[in-house]
């Protein structure tokens, strides 16, 4: 077991990369995301309490609801940690293949040695939207290959559950891969080995929660969850009107960087961010709220 829960929603940044970066995104789902810190402070804005006993007593049992390893909490929190973890891993690959390629020197060595960035985008996403569907399964009791239940949950996704998703898709997809990066994934997915899969770092960490006997069963679930879902992102980035020129104008309130570097600020945002991580604490904490709200 990691930290409590309630130690790690108090420590929760109130200002840093992450939370410039999220602010920058509230153009896409106006007012969806607050950036709620405080255990104590969540209770009260999740339940609107203010009696001290009844908040107390919420607490209580959140904290024996997340303590409770049968009930999935613990282990979704630690799929959103360990996938933003090999996410830093892998910006800073990218990172070092784009440098490889202006430095002639280093050129060959580089560019052999560092996976290529377009491919280990594409399974980055994918990855972080099976996390994103494991996560949900584990928070509310159901099966782990539930794709259909996780897709049918995406209409009713708010606050900052689908700030998560809006960053998936601006972050992680429009800005590295341009504004065909559905088909880019596809063909990637579609023409990926179980060898490819195996000698990616944020599978290989994942690999135990993931369904399928082996890893080309695995990449089938993780093909199969991308399919069911890239329906979904079409249709977001089409109803907000997204676009990776869009987005970078209003990272450009604490980003400086041109338009051609666009590949640079994906790399560098996937190293000096962990919004999973961050907004998964909030997605878990109140739904522990809610539940121990309740029950109480």
């Amino acid at each position: 077991m990691g930290k409590p829960i309630q130690k790690l929603v108090d420590e929760l940044p109130t200002s840093n990369m992450t939370t410039l970066m999220l602010r920058s995104l509230d153009f896409v789902v106006p007012g969806e995301w607050e950036n709620l810190v405080g255990f104590e402070n969540t209770i009260r804005t999740v339940t609107g309490e203010s009696d001290e006993d009844l908040i107390q007593q919420i607490g209580e049992r959140a904290i024996w609801l997340y303590n409770d390893k049968s009930q999935g909490y613990q282990t979704a929190m630690w799929l959103y940690q360990t996938v933003d973890n090999a996410d830093s891993v892998l910006g800073a690959a990218a990172l070092a293949n784009k440098v490889g390629n202006k430095i002639p020197l280093l050129g060959g060595f580089l560019t052999k040695v560092t996976p290529n960035p377009d491919k280990a985008q594409s399974i980055d996403l994918c990855i972080k939207l099976v996390v994103e569907l494991l996560a949900f399964c584990q928070i509310n009791g159901i099966p782990g290959d539930s794709i259909g239940d996780f897709v049918g949950s995406l209409a009713d996704y708010g606050g900052e559950s689908l700030m998560r998703m809006a960053a998936l898709i601006c972050v992680d997809g429009l800005i590295p891969l341009g504004p065909d990066f559905l088909l880019k994934i596809q063909s990637t997915i579609s023409n990926l080995s179980s060898q490819d899969l195996d000698s990616n770092q944020a599978f290989s960490q994942l690999k135990e929660f993931i369904p399928g006997g082996s890893s080309s069963e695995q990449l089938g679930f993780i093909g199969d969850s991308f399919d069911a879902v890239k329906g979904w992102m079409d249709n977001f980035v089409g109803d907000h009107d997204l676009s990776p020129e869009k987005i970078m104008d209003n990272l450009q309130g604490f980003l400086e960087f041109s338009d051609d570097k666009l590949d640079y600020v994906a790399a560098f945002l996937d190293m000096t961010t962990n919004y999973y991580e961050h907004t998964g604490t909030q997605t878990i904490a109140a739904r522990l709220i809610e539940r121990a709200m309740a029950e109480i």
